[in-house]
């Protein structure tokens, strides 16, 4: 496959996985639906380790590295966004998302001391400007935020900046053992602290009550978001410039845009739009400056 093609499907993938997630979390708990999907997850990323003949097991040493990406990438970045998910709408969900690059640049003028001139703080201020648009959907004072959806798009807030935090922690891990090595082994790690909570909530017994079409919202979670995506993406990463792949990502909330109206029927209010708009305006000012 062309590497671009993988990028772009990749940026499919991840775009629809909020209306998917929206859809599934209908019929399963959060907590069923995402030990079930990264179950599916991790099960295909061995299969593609093992066809490749890389060993299956990451080096003992590079486990409590794996483990900490599991719990902040798996654990939290999941039960935070599906928990938001029962609140607020995928739409919003996708505007929102777009905000980690932001994160990811401030935490790097944090911790690296890099320089920040005018321009990415002009970005940064354009995108949470933006996102607070989204949040609040233009409205003022202390009533706009106590309404569940608020609440929603809060949790998402908060699982962007948590997603900057794990690809700080993320980048040695996977410079080490390369892509697929280092998702499968966080993947990994993730599920098993999830899975004593799907025990405990003997989330099995969910399964009897799935439709075909939820059914369908999981396999899609589990093989092409949490595997064939990650797969996809960094093969991409390997052979073509990092830029060129990453400008695919402006992509995600519009895919996810056109997926809720079409597929959960949401609507689109002229405030989160606008909000979405400032968020990607921002993100480019701030790469536009940081190159």
């Amino acid at each position: 496959m062309p590497p671009r093609l993988g990028a772009f499907l990749a940026v499919v993938f991840w775009g629809v996985s909020f209306v998917a997630t929206k859809g599934a979390l209908r019929e399963l708990s959060p907590i069923t639906l995402i030990a079930t999907r990264f179950a599916l997850g991790v099960a295909l990323l061995l299969v593609l380790l093992r066809a490749r003949n890389v060993p299956l097991l990451p080096p003992r040493d590079a486990w409590p590295a794996l483990a900490l990406m599991g719990f902040v990438g798996v654990f939290v970045h999941q039960l935070l966004q599906s928990y938001a998910l029962t609140m607020t709408g995928a739409i919003n969900a996708g505007w929102l998302i777009g905000l980690t690059p932001l994160w990811s640049a401030a935490l790097s003028a944090w911790l690296l001391r890099e320089r920040f001139p005018p321009a990415k703080v002009g970005g940064l201020v354009l995108g949470f400007a933006g996102a607070a648009l989204v949040v609040t959907r233009g409205r003022l004072g202390a009533a706009g935020l106590a309404v569940p959806a608020t609440r929603g798009d809060l949790l998402i807030l908060a699982s962007t900046l948590n997603w900057a935090v794990y690809t700080v922690l993320g980048h040695p891990v996977v410079k080490r053992l390369g892509a697929t090595r280092a998702t499968a082994g966080a993947l990994l790690f993730g599920w098993l602290m999830l899975l004593p909570l799907f025990v405990a909530r003997a989330g099995w017994r969910e399964y009897a009550g799935l439709s075909p079409a939820g059914w369908g919202a999981v396999l899609f979670l589990g093989i092409a978001c949490s595997g064939l995506g990650y797969l996809f993406w960094y093969g991409a990463l390997e052979k073509v410039p990092a830029a060129a792949v990453s400008a695919l990502l402006y992509l995600e909330p519009l895919v996810t845009l056109a997926a809720g109206v079409a597929l959960l029927g949401e609507a689109v209010h002229l405030s989160t739009v606008a909000g979405g708009l400032m968020v990607l305006a921002g993100v480019f000012l701030v790469e536009r400056a940081g190159s």
